[in-house]
């Protein structure tokens, strides 16, 4: 990532993805901060460039300011904490430029407004004889006497560790200057692990210590490397799935604690606990009410799964199951059913045809196939078995159909496939990844040389890359687009450089969100400003209000980025209007 300036766009681009989707994922899952954060700063600032130079600019303008205020903060503490006769280390730092942007989008602000840029870290020499945990609170409490505490801003990970080993307390304070920050309380074992990850956690681990939950991780991925799926790309959406950081703490019926993914439901909890639980699972009872096993769990949730003997697993419990250990199991389970099921419908069938003086061959069988209208002797023989397929008419379905039909319609089938393999080569040549492709509209319309993603919706001014899709299409996606870093991480060969050509011939829908005080004659101010003064078409406007509070979205065509950013400028100044942010997720 360190060089990557010096490739072409499309192989940075592919790097980039892999890196955001899977690599940093990986190092915070093995408690490898400072990897992970240098890993997301530079992927931001390959995949967003414009918005990465915006934020260190930012933070480097502040940074003389910043200074100055962790000095001030840190001067009453730095006594008291002296006083009361700790040896310990403090130092500020502002967080990385990834995770401001990230609290950017969630809050939907600007820089300005993001309140706790900056972390003060206290690293503490604990006192022999006295458990860290109670050193860490006692130094909390140095701290919240001189600073009030944010109360829903507490992080308690000294009782509780992350799943990565991480372990520190995190309070916000409100500063001297009538500003939120962050303060870590962590001993030199902790800082240790929280900077060098899953090798410091085996350095302090003892022969006799439990198993953390990063021990039964590691496991979980062990068990993943021996068991491959076959397809590549599924196998790297589990393992993926199993990088979750965020994550639940349920109980059992007997107290213990089961770490869980967030938005597991209670099969995965099933499957947790037992695979033959799971199996057999039809209900549970979270916190002694009953639920369905596709109940999502919220953390501190206790759990009683109710199974029955005649229990089996369906396919669409693959739905609704969120860890690798649940899905294997199920699939498993499934393809014995499956096995079963085909064995049952092939004794079926050969005794139907032994009836009727018949023996089973590969001419009667392909028969059959067509007169059941299905693809292998597999499905056949599964339909047979679940009872889909009725055998009554059995001599009449072999005689329907003569084996010279069947080998025609074969050998066209197989024809017609090597066709469009080999048009979807010639397809893939055409184009050279490494020159930008510049994104114009014909202006009669005459062909459509590049298609609009609707998961992300860019339109001119918003930073792009292209996807070659296998049909030929070029499929334009932002770069923070989900289903983009998930392309470039899996299909990055089809990634190319994209640009969009200046011009005002073509309108793109876009889609605006407010918010606000209702007052009469609101509504017309907004369509005036819309139509009248910035002469832009609107398609569609949804506007609703409940108890004096205003909500509404509106859907409209603009050219570029600049033109909307010009439009929610205007609209957040009308009287009222408290938000107004652009809807980048739209389908409908």
């Amino acid at each position: 990532m360190r060089t990557l300036d010096s490739m072409p766009e499309n192989k940075k681009m592919k790097v980039a993805g892999e890196t955001i989707f899977l690599y940093a994922p990986l190092a915070h899952r093995l408690g490898l901060y400072a990897i992970k954060s240098e890993l997301e700063d530079l992927s931001f600032k390959f995949r967003q460039p414009l918005i990465y130079e915006d934020i260190t600019s930012k933070l480097k303008h502040s940074e003389k300011k910043n200074l100055a205020l962790i000095n001030k903060f840190s001067l009453p503490i730095i006594q008291k904490l002296s006083e009361a006769g700790l040896q310990f280390d403090i130092n500020g730092r502002p967080k990385s430029i990834f995770s401001i942007w990230k609290k950017m989008q969630a809050k939907n602000v600007p820089f300005e407004e993001i309140y706790d840029v900056l972390a003060i870290r206290i690293v503490f020499e604990p006192v022999a004889g006295i458990p860290e945990k109670t050193q860490c609170w006692n130094i909390y409490s140095i701290i919240t006497d001189s600073y009030l505490p944010k109360p829903d801003r507490l992080r308690d990970w000294v009782s509780r560790p992350k799943p990565n080993g991480y372990e520190a307390l995190h309070v916000t304070v409100m500063g001297p200057s009538g500003q939120w920050v962050e303060v870590q309380i962590r001993s030199k074992r902790m800082d240790e692990i929280a900077e060098r990850g899953y090798a410091a956690h085996w350095k302090y681990k003892g022969d006799d210590a439990q198993e953390s939950e990063l021990d039964k991780w590691i496991k979980k991925i062990r068990i993943m490397l021996e068991n491959p799926h076959e397809d590549p790309i599924e196998f790297l959406d589990e393992f993926k799935m199993n990088l979750f950081s965020s994550e639940i703490m349920v109980f059992t019926p007997k107290g213990f604690l089961v770490s869980l993914p967030k938005g597991a439901s209670a099969l995965d909890f099933a499957y947790e606990i037992h695979t033959e639980i799971g199996n057999k699972a039809i209900g549970a009872k979270i916190n002694y009410k009953l639920n369905p096993i596709n109940a999502i769990l919220m953390s501190g949730d206790q759990v009683e799964i109710i199974t029955s003997d005649i229990a089996k697993p369906d396919m669409e419990w693959l739905s609704f199951v969120r860890t690798s250990k649940a899905k294997e199991a199920i699939k498993n389970a499934l393809k014995i059913d499956s096995k079963d099921i085909i064995q049952k419908g092939m004794e079926i069938l050969e005794s139907k045809l032994k009836e009727i003086g018949f023996t089973s061959n590969s001419e009667i069988l392909k028969s059959l196939l067509l007169s059941y209208d299905v693809l292998s002797k597999e499905e056949l023989y599964s339909a047979i078995g679940l009872g889909r397929i009725n055998l009554y008419n059995l001599k009449k379905a072999i005689r329907k159909n003569p084996a010279s039909n069947v080998i025609k319609y074969w050998e066209l089938k197989l024809i017609g496939s090597k066709k469009e393999k080999k048009d979807t080569e010639s397809a893939q040549g055409s184009i050279d990844k490494n020159v930008p492709f510049l994104l114009r509209e014909n202006v009669d319309n005459s062909e459509q040389s590049y298609e609009i993603a609707k998961c992300c919706n860019p339109i001119p001014g918003d930073e792009v890359t292209g996807y070659h899709s296998p049909e030929g299409t070029i499929i334009i996606h932002k770069p923070k687009c989900p289903v983009a870093i998930r392309i470039m991480s899996n299909e990055g060969n089809r990634i190319i450089a994209v640009k969009w050509a200046i011009h005002k011939l073509v309108s793109f829908l876009a889609r605006i969100s407010m918010t606000g005080i209702d007052r009469i004659g609101l509504v017309n101010d907004i369509t005036n400003i819309i139509s009248a003064e910035l002469k832009v078409n609107m398609t569609r406007i949804n506007i609703s209000v409940n108890n004096g509070i205003f909500e509404g979205t509106i859907d409209l065509y603009v050219h570029h980025t600049k033109d909307l950013n010009n439009l929610i400028l205007k609209i957040s100044n009308i009287n009222g209007i408290e938000n107004v942010k652009r809807v980048e997720d739209f389908t409908n």
